[in-house]
């Protein structure tokens, strides 16, 4: 699940987070925080450990993941070579701060997303630690500098970084505010909830590490790929009302989205209809219930891979309430995405585009 305090009522990366009661709803930012900051510490605490496996495909009984449909989400590729920064640069904060980094031979991103646009751009040699949200192959070896839910500014200042970079739902506000107090360039970032995010973060990060002329061989590569992914979406008069589902099952809740949930603009690019929106719902996320959902009457739905793993698969997914009653119900459409990746809005966006593509077009998909 956000890029889930990401956009939620109470942001988990800024205060101390608690969990949802049955049927309480959350923020799109506590929702994209959890998933994009923190997906395995937040199933720890549910007592969901999960391994990192594929669900399967819309119509892969059981959510069982068909020979050959290996996921590549757990790598990024960097450009090639190793550019050099041209330091010092300064970049305004989302904060409202101009920071200025001097160096950046040490790097820190407090992000998944964050970390996966320094990595691709080349910088990967140079990142010093992760979070827990940041699972991809090439960061394993890192240490994690996150206690619980939240960023240690201890550990963080204990790898004497010489750039931090965060976005606005890293926190708790106090470790953030450690690390600056020690005087360590800290660049905030607005949080990317949409496709047309992609190419503003990469600019802001590659600007901010002095490697301008990277950040724009990135942007041109990730506009590429997606321009590719959207063209391989199954040129036909139908748009299939896809609906965004957010499920953690120990802690029995389950969510349906809305058109602030940021997965609007992924289902919109591959040329489906927000359900939630469709339905008339406002916000972020509301409580599923039968009624909403046999409201939204999606074609299809649309999950994170250790959200349908926590429900017990495509079986558990229809014992939820109003789910077997639905289009997508009955013909066991299910599109299953990492949950690191799905809303993160970076270089591997494209990928993810693809993903939803071959499982909402079986055997259509270009």
């Amino acid at each position: 699940m956000s890029q889930e305090s990401r956009r939620h009522p109470a942001p988990p990366g800024r205060e101390r987070r608690q969990l949802p009661s049955k049927g309480s709803a959350l923020s799109s930012s506590t929702i994209r925080s959890r998933v994009t900051r923190g997906p395995a510490l937040f199933l720890l605490t549910l007592g969901l450990l999960l391994p990192l496996t594929a669900c399967g495909p819309a119509g892969a009984p059981g959510g069982a993941t068909p020979a050959g449909a290996a996921r590549t989400a757990d790598a990024v590729e960097p450009l090639p070579g190793e550019p050099t920064p041209q330091l010092p640069a300064t970049t305004a904060s989302a904060d409202g701060r101009q920071v200025t980094v001097s160096s950046a031979e040490r790097i820190i991103p407090l992000d998944g997303s964050l970390a996966e646009l320094v990595f691709s751009l080349g910088l990967g040699p140079k990142v010093v630690a992760r979070d827990v949200s940041t699972t991809f192959r090439q960061a394993a070896a890192l240490p994690v500098i996150t206690q619980a839910h939240e960023v240690s500014a201890e550990g963080v200042l204990s790898l004497h970084p010489s750039v931090v970079l965060a976005d606005r739902s890293t926190g708790p506000a106090e470790a953030i505010a450690q690390i600056r107090a020690a005087g360590v360039p800290l660049l905030v970032l607005d949080d990317a909830k949409q496709l047309a995010d992609v190419g503003p973060r990469i600019d802001t990060v590659a600007a901010a590490l002095g490697v301008p002329d990277a950040g724009r061989q990135l942007k041109e590569r990730t506009d590429r790929a997606t321009a590719e992914a959207r063209a391989a979406v199954p040129a036909a008069g139908r748009h299939p009302k896809v609906a965004f589902l957010y499920l953690r099952g120990s802690a029995s809740v389950y969510l349906l989205g809305g058109p602030a949930s940021g997965a609007g603009s992924l289902i919109e690019a591959v040329g489906g209809t927000d359900a939630g929106t469709a339905a008339g719902l406002t916000g972020d996320f509301t409580p599923l219930t039968s009624e909403a959902l046999v409201k939204a009457a999606p074609d299809a739905i649309l999950v994170m891979s250790k959200g349908l793993e926590s429900v017990g698969g495509v079986d558990g997914l229809l014992k939820l309430p109003g789910v077997a009653q639905t289009p997508a119900g009955l013909d066991r459409r299910i599109v299953s995405i990492e949950d690191g990746q799905l809303l993160s809005y970076g270089p591997r966006t494209p990928r993810v585009l693809r993903e939803i593509t071959a499982q909402l077009y079986p055997g259509d998909a270009k």
